[in-house]
């Protein structure tokens, strides 16, 4: 799990906060009710940000630092935003040893942001990945539902301005 702080701001509405308000209210006084809370919170905002997991503590009186436990113990929980186009670049090896690590790097340094951040403007997000099953296609990189294969790095910028 990506601890990393954000460099996106929280944006969070008035119309998430009440659906977040009314998610709580609906499971308050289940037992086992933060799991589906949080689900539920990070299907509202996409994420969970520090901003939700503390509306979450006040509103059912559970410490903030054991909602903060079990949101980085799971691995489907994000403290990061997701972008637009979520970025996987396969570091399987197959895909590594043909260059993945240098595409994944050419990715961070054009959209300046490290593994599991998000760009500014919430356009990408970037993550690597292990084995996506494409070995024949290394290195491969998805772009959302997207597979690009057979990469270099040269090729990079190129299908970034696609997403632009």
């Amino acid at each position: 799990m990506d601890t990393t702080i954000t460099k996106v701001p929280f944006n969070g509405t008035e119309e998430q906060k009440k659906a977040l308000l009314e998610v709580i209210n609906k499971h308050r006084g289940e037992k086992g009710a933060l799991m589906p809370i949080l689900h539920e919170a990070q299907d509202i905002y996409g994420y969970l940000p520090i901003e939700v997991q503390t509306i979450i503590s006040d509103e059912l009186n559970i410490p903030l630092e054991k909602i903060y436990g079990v949101v980085t113990f799971y691995s489907q929980f994000s403290l990061t935003p997701k972008g637009k186009y979520e970025i996987s670049v396969c570091l399987g090896t197959a895909c590594y040893v043909k260059g993945a690590g240098d595409i994944y790097n050419k990715i961070k340094q054009l959209l300046n942001i490290d593994e599991g951040e998000c760009t500014p403007d919430g356009k990408f997000s970037l993550t690597g990945c292990r084995c996506i099953g494409a070995c024949g296609l290394a290195p491969v990189i998805t772009i959302n539902d997207d597979v690009h294969g057979k990469l270099t790095v040269d090729d990079i910028e190129g299908i970034l301005a696609k997403y632009e």
